[in-house]
């Protein structure tokens, strides 16, 4: 690529999405925000020096689909999206209420959807790449997990695909999976000494994630370094859905 890479981050003032948007800029690229909240989103591309922006909601396909098409006739182009925005729901199926059950949904699968049809609409004349949010539990059971996993596991359907569909316009779409990673978004489980032992413990390797650690996988499917990798669903979850390991002594 002889031009500057432009990028949309969908959920960017978020602790997976700000650390991306950092790895990205320092990389060199245009950056392109979105967020619900002005203030955090405005403080945000005033620390990576200057960034389009949108405040919007992630669930509006029409909002994305705008800002998107804003953000190509602003830079010129787009040449990957991601999308950040996400929600953590532990509950049992018969403790989640009616309105917690559509708003995750919404919230996970809903915005993922509406990443996908924008990304695709911006990018089907020069190609691109499309990264989505998943999560570890969708693909090992978790307690307490149902309605969560079963919104990332839709997000996953979702990626494979929309992969298949867009291969032939050099569209690139990818998933990653995380486990528990220390966000804001996972205070309520990490600000607790017992509940972050036990996390802890449920991953091999021993520990949770950080955030820079997921952001380096998504700003590589994002650029034209991994261009052969599509239709992949990568875990960033230290093991968490695909190892088991012998109880310590």
């Amino acid at each position: 690529m002889d031009r500057t890479a432009v990028y949309v981050i969908l959920g960017a003032t978020g602790g997976i999405g700000s650390a991306t948007c950092r790895q990205l800029k320092s990389a060199g690229a245009e950056l392109a925000l979105a967020a619900r909240g002005h203030e955090r989103l405005e403080a945000l591309a005033a620390e990576l020096g200057g960034a389009h922006l949108g405040v919007l909601d992630a669930t509006d396909t029409a909002a994305v689909e705008s800002f998107v098409a804003e953000t190509a006739d602003h830079y010129g182009a787009v040449d990957g999206i991601v999308n950040c925005v996400g929600s953590i729901l532990l509950k049992a199926a018969h403790l989640t209420s009616d309105d917690e059950w559509r708003s995750t949904i919404a919230t996970n699968l809903d915005s993922a959807f509406a990443t996908v049809r924008a990304g695709a609409k911006a990018m089907r004349k020069n190609g691109g790449s499309i990264v989505l949010m998943s999560t570890a539990a969708a693909r090992v059971g978790l307690p307490s997990h149902e309605a969560i996993a079963a919104a990332k596991a839709g997000v996953i359907g979702l990626g494979l695909s929309a992969a298949a569909t867009y291969a032939p316009k050099n569209i690139r779409v990818n998933v990653v999976a995380p486990g528990l990673v220390d966000t804001p978004l996972a205070a309520g489980i990490t600000a607790n000494p017992m509940s972050l032992k036990a996390s802890e413990a449920m991953h091999p390797l021993g520990r949770i994630g950080r955030p820079e650690e997921v952001a380096t996988v998504i700003s590589w499917l994002l650029s034209d370094s991994s261009g052969w990798v599509t239709g992949q669903v990568i875990g960033v979850d230290g093991g968490l859905s695909t190892i088991r390991t012998r109880p310590s002594a």
